[in-house]
């Protein structure tokens, strides 16, 4: 039987004449830190200090005892960043070139010192670069060139530290006969039989030895011949529980075991994986407003309730199971039910892919390239091929993968970033994502669809980001426009928008030890990547509030506040155009470092007041109120599989609390579908001391009153919209008068005049503090009772202290 024997212990980092212990898996950048040697480059601006890192050679060092008592071992590397050159007593193993690959070596009866010496992303890029030519690309840093994680040379929310070292796990295995070099699993559901096919290819060292697959799923068992390297094992199992999505059922997985046997029954090797049985389809037909883009999943439709990831840490090795487990169940917890998994990332390992199998969360999967025109000469090209070959067979069995998409944003390069003649013919990655990937999806995975991009229109015949056919990205608005203008289109699928807001405050805290914290002090300016962002944060704060001089804590929640506005903008709008919209992917879910960025989530796990407002703009039941034909209109936004009916009340109040006007509507939305009412023009609010509350029944959505987040909480708890017809700066508010008082667990906050958009900050209370919900808008004489944990010493008076909410601009 095979055995594997981990070498993650017992290694050395050597630089020149130095040589400190090294953790494996890891980096350089982490050994370096451990050893004290560099300092944190998250924190200040120390990220500049380690430049030197990425652009020096490093060797990792260890001894090896290749010799056992079977007949072969090889040496396996799960992952290697990026250029190496392995050896063994000073004999050359091989060189690699990819960090997105495995690699395997034949060290049988060898032993000695394994040397694993990586030269400088940097050195192999420029190499690159000098025999194939100059490619555009967003930014200077030349991650066009390797195939590595392009967001380790910087992004605009992330520090450039470029990586190397030895960054998932490392072994010896030992086996004899033959061992099962690859599985691809084809899973399918025929009339309620779930249906798993293995194509096994093996490695032998006996040529003539009969061997024999086994396999057991569901309580199925089948059994085939080897030909050659080659079987093929097929099982049908009765009456499967379908895979569903989170919201639409449950999220059953089917252990599949396979074993390779020897002709007396000796078992040689196993495989072993968790599949489950769902049907998916994406319908890009063409209609009469364009061409669509809706993902069909055991043939319901769905609106995508997305988001996209990046890299959870600039220093990947480090993101445990458990990391990835609580940064999807918040994705979860905040009604998520698709991550996209960006393309200036990597293919995650296991870990991620298992938590959204059982969280019932939807992947979309990049290829990894973004941003920049990509050459499609060797030694590139071979690599490509390489890489997608075995990350499509090594993530096939994980029923949450419902997507390939070629790339990121350069098919909408090169027609729009001023590429085109700047390439003069050159290659640029269109045979990648028109040709090279879809035939290798279409030949091992032919059971997922394959976009080419993102944006992407479908062909040429449309421009590639042409809201009206295929996936759109939505940056026009961020980048010069106020985010009111989300609701000018409807896109057929919004694959990214979104809008930035510093992280929390004690994540800021943290990163920038002893800083006086202003918008423009050095450490902020430091940690805003994006191209004039605290630009764009000021001119976009300004259309709606007074930006704040020399209060930064005021600035801060304001900003955050912005944030979370102008996503539920988008998002109310989008949703309430289903089916013609079919998804919404905010960029961005996460953070890989304490940055000012467009996360929900920062880079020390906290969660904006965006991830908030995302549990209500993504909750089953969605009230908003929206201009439309020259009067007001409430859509109820239903995606629950049941019909939503039940008494809407509608007010027209005064910002001191008077009602002015007041009606109650029925209210009759069917499943998966968007109920629009209009509204009545007496209630129409106008001016600036007027605004219209739209409030559903308690009982009509009981995931919201669960959240009872943001606008759309209720004071009894239910459903609710608020419509103001002017901005805030425009607002006449009172000054807001609430009492505060503790609470079994939390804080209990009481409206004594309208309170807009009340945040407690709670790691202002404790950086170990969370609260349970973010912005909500009281009316006179309503209350809220925040739930906080992690507050060591609770009282009322510093609770208020950490109370934020919309002042009035005067």
């Amino acid at each position: 039987m095979l055995e594997a024997t981990p070498l993650g212990d017992g290694w050395t980092l050597r630089y020149e004449s130095d040589t400190l212990p090294a953790a494996v898996p890891g980096c350089v950048h982490t050994d370096l830190l451990a050893a004290g040697a560099i300092p944190d480059p998250f924190l200040g601006r120390a990220e500049s200090e380690v430049a030197w890192v990425g652009r020096r050679d490093w060797t990792y060092e260890r001894e090896l005892d290749g010799r056992s008592a079977q007949e072969q071992t090889d040496l396996v590397f799960d992952g290697l960043d990026t250029v190496a050159e392995i050896s063994l007593d000073g004999r050359l193993l091989g060189t690699v070139r990819n960090m997105h690959r495995s690699y395997r070596f034949d060290v049988t009866g060898l032993a000695g010192r394994l040397s694993v010496r990586f030269v400088s992303a940097y050195a192999e890029a420029e190499a690159v670069r000098g025999r194939l030519g100059e490619r555009p690309g967003a930014y200077a840093e030349p991650y066009q060139y390797v195939r590595k994680m392009a967001c380790s040379f910087g992004w605009d929310w992330g520090p450039t530290l470029v990586t190397a070292g030895i960054w998932r796990p490392v072994r010896l295995e030992h086996w004899s006969t033959a061992r099962i070099a690859r599985v691809r699993p084809l899973v399918a559901v025929e009339e309620g039989t779930g249906v798993v096919e293995l194509a096994v290819d093996v490695e032998r060292t006996r040529v003539e030895a009969p061997l024999t697959l086994e396999a057991t799923v569901g309580g199925v068992r089948a059994r085939a011949q080897v030909e050659g390297t080659e079987g093929v094992v097929r099982l049908r199992v009765p009456d499967v529980a379908l895979w569903w999505p989170r919201g639409y059922g449950g999220q059953p997985l089917y252990e599949v075991e396979l074993r390779l046997l020897h002709r007396d029954g000796e078992p040689l090797d196993a495989w072993r994986r968790r599949v489950g049985f769902r049907t998916v389809g994406l319908d890009t037909s063409p209609d009469a407003h364009g061409t669509g883009f809706t993902l069909a999943v055991n043939g319901e439709r769905l609106f995508a309730r997305g988001v996209n990831w990046i890299p959870d840490d600039v220093f990947p090795s480090r993101i445990t199971r458990a990391r990835y487990r609580e940064r999807l169940e918040q994705a979860a917890g905040a009604g998520v039910d698709l991550v996209r998994v960006w393309g200036g990332g990597i293919y995650e390992s296991e870990d991620f892919y298992d938590a959204c199998d059982e969280l019932g969360l939807l992947v979309w999967q990049d290829f990894p390239f973004a941003c920049a025109a990509y050459p499609e000469e060797q030694p590139l090209r071979g690599e490509v091929e390489a890489e997608a070959r075995e990350n499509v067979v090594r993530l096939m069995p994980h029923p949450s993968l419902v997507l390939w998409n070629g790339n990121n944003e350069n098919l909408w390069g090169f027609r729009d970033w001023d590429w085109e003649p700047r390439l003069a013919g050159d290659s640029w990655g269109e045979g990648y994502y028109l040709g090279l990937l879809p035939r290798v999806v279409a030949e091992l995975d032919p059971t997922r669809p394959y976009t080419a991009g993102s944006p992407w229109s479908g062909s040429w015949r449309h421009h590639p980001n042409d809201p009206a056919h295929g996936t759109h990205h939505s940056w026009e608005v961020w980048n010069r426009e106020d985010y009111a203008a989300y609701r000018r289109s409807v896109p057929r699928f919004v694959a990214e928008f979104g809008w930035q807001a510093p992280p929390a405050y004690a994540t800021l805290r943290r990163a920038l030890p002893g800083e006086e914290l202003a918008p423009d002090s050095p450490g902020m300016l430091h940690h805003q990547k994006a191209d004039d962002g605290n630009g764009k944060l000021h001119r976009g704060l300004a259309r709606h509030f007074a930006v704040p001089d020399g209060d930064f804590g005021r600035w801060h929640y304001l900003m955050q506040l912005n944030q979370a506005r102008a996503v539920a903008a988008g998002i109310e709008h989008w949703r309430s155009h289903w089916p013609v919209c079919a998804g919404t992917v905010v960029w961005q879910l996460n953070d890989c470092w304490p940055v000012t960025s467009w996360a929900a989530i920062d880079g020390d796990g906290r969660e904006k007041p965006l991830y908030h407002e995302l549990r209500r703009l993504y909750a089953d039941r969605l009230l908003t109120l929206r201009e439309a034909d020259g009067g007001l209109e409430l859509a109820a936004v239903n995606h629950a599989a049941d019909d939503w009916a039940g008494t809407l009340t509608l007010r027209r109040m005064s910002v001191e609390g008077e009602v002015l006007g007041r009606a109650e509507v029925r209210l009759a939305a069917g499943a998966r579908t968007v109920a629009r009412l209009g509204v009545p023009r007496e209630l129409a609010p106008a001016g600036p001391k007027e605004f219209l509350v739209a409030d559903a029944e308690a009982e009509a959505d009981a995931e919201a009153e669960a959240d009872g987040d943001g606008a759309g909480a209720g004071g009894a708890g239910g459903l609710r919209a608020l419509h103001f017809p002017v901005p805030d700066r425009e607002v006449l508010y009172p000054v807001p008068e609430f009492e505060v008082a503790l609470a079994p667990g939390g804080v209990t906050v009481t409206a004594r005049t309208l309170v807009r958009d009340l945040l407690l900050q709670a790691d202002r209370l404790d950086p170990g503090a969370r609260a349970d919900r973010g912005l909500v808008t009281l009316l006179p004489g309503e209350e809220v009772t925040i739930g906080v944990r992690g507050w060591k010493t609770p009282d009322a008076e510093t609770a208020r202290s950490a109370l934020y909410c919309v002042e009035p601009t005067r």
